[in-house]
C-alpha cells in the first residue's frame, strides 16, 4: 500500500515547480545553514568525502557546489586497457542487456520505444536498433558527474522535454515508459566501436542537466524538442574518462551502442558500478 502510495503520488504532484524551487534553493548561499544541512546531507546518506577533493562541508557554499563535488583523481582510477570500456558513473545497474529491435528493457512488465528514449528521430535510432544498452541509476550519495565510456566526439546533442517522475528502482518498475517519457538530454557521438547514445535523464528535484561542451541545457525546461547537430568545426572530442556531463541531484543514465560492437560485462539488477572500471569489451575479429 505504500509503494502504492508513493507512486501514484507522482502523478499529482507539480514536478516541474518542485524541481524548479529545489533549484532555487540549492544556488542559494546561505552560510551556515547551507553547511549544516550539507552536514545532514552527507551524515544522512553516508556520503564518503575523503575521495573529494574538498573533505569539509564548510568548503562548498551552495548545496549545488556540494552535489557536484569533484572527486581526487586517484579516488577513481581509469582502465587503460584498450579494449575496455568503462562504467560512465558511481551508481547501480537498474538494467542492461540487448535492444529488441526498437524496444528497450527498463522492468518487469514494462519497456520503452528507443526512438522515443532519442527524441522521436527514427534516423538517430536506427543505429542502435538490436545494439546493446545499459540503464545505471544514480542515487543522492552517488558522484554526480558522468564521464566518457570510451573515446568519442560529440556529434547531436537533443533535448527532450517531459515528465520529472523519480527514477528510482521503485518507480522504474511501476511507472510505463519512464526513461522515454521524463525531460532528458541525449548525447550522440562517433567512437571506435560506432556510434554511442548517451542518455541523460531527468527526475524530479534534479534541478539541471549540463554538458560540457554546452553547459546547462536544462533549466529552463522548454515544450518543444531542441536538436542540435554539431559541424566538424563544432564537434568536441572527448577522452575516455573525461568528464561528459553533470547532474545536481542524482538521477539515471542510458547507454547505448551498435549491435556487434561490444559485449556488455555479466551486469545484474541492483549490482553496484563504479567510474574508470571496467563496463564492455570492445569486439574485435579476434574476441568475436
Amino acid at each position: 500500500m505504500l509503494n502504492w502510495f508513493k507512486v501514484n503520488l507522482q502523478y499529482i504532484l507539480p514536478k516541474h515547480a518542485l524541481s524548479r524551487l529545489v533549484g532555487l534553493l540549492a544556488s542559494a548561499k546561505c552560510g551556515a545553514l547551507t553547511t549544516g544541512l550539507i552536514k545532514v546531507f552527507i551524515k544522512a546518506f553516508k556520503v564518503d568525502m575523503t575521495e573529494a577533493v574538498h573533505e569539509n562541508a564548510e568548503d562548498y557554499d551552495t548545496f549545488n557546489a556540494f552535489f557536484t563535488r569533484p572527486l581526487k583523481p586517484e579516488a577513481r582510477p581509469i582502465d587503460d586497457n584498450e579494449q575496455s570500456i568503462i562504467h560512465a558513473v558511481d551508481g547501480a545497474v537498474s538494467q542492461a542487456g540487448p535492444i529488441d529491435n526498437d524496444s528497450v528493457f527498463q522492468a518487469k512488465g514494462h519497456s520503452f520505444s528507443l526512438t522515443a528514449l532519442l527524441g522521436g528521430f527514427p534516423d538517430l535510432a536506427t543505429p542502435f536498433k538490436n545494439g546493446q544498452f545499459a540503464t545505471i541509476y544514480l542515487s543522492p550519495r552517488d558522484y554526480h558527474r558522468i564521464h566518457m565510456p570510451v573515446d568519442g566526439t560529440v556529434t547531436d546533442m537533443i533535448y527532450v522535454p517531459g515528465e520529472l517522475f523519480s527514477v528510482n528502482p521503485l518507480t522504474a518498475q511501476n511507472v510505463p515508459g519512464l526513461f522515454a517519457r521524463n525531460e532528458r538530454v541525449v548525447a550522440l557521438f562517433d567512437t571506435p566501436v560506432g556510434k554511442m547514445a548517451m542518455v541523460l535523464v531527468g527526475a524530479t528535484i534534479v534541478a539541471s542537466i549540463e554538458t560540457v561542451w554546452a553547459g546547462t541545457v536544462t533549466p529552463p525546461a522548454t515544450k518543444q524538442v531542441v536538436h542540435w547537430r554539431y559541424d566538424k568545426e563544432e564537434q568536441v572530442s572527448l577522452k575516455k574518462g573525461d568528464e561528459m556531463g553533470r547532474f545536481k541531484l542524482g538521477s539515471t543514465i542510458v547507454v547505448c551502442f551498435e549491435p556487434d560492437a561490444v559485449t556488455l560485462a555479466a551486469l545484474t539488477e541492483g549490482q553496484p558500478t563504479r567510474l574508470g572500471t571496467h563496463f564492455a569489451t570492445i569486439n574485435t575479429a579476434e574476441n568475436n
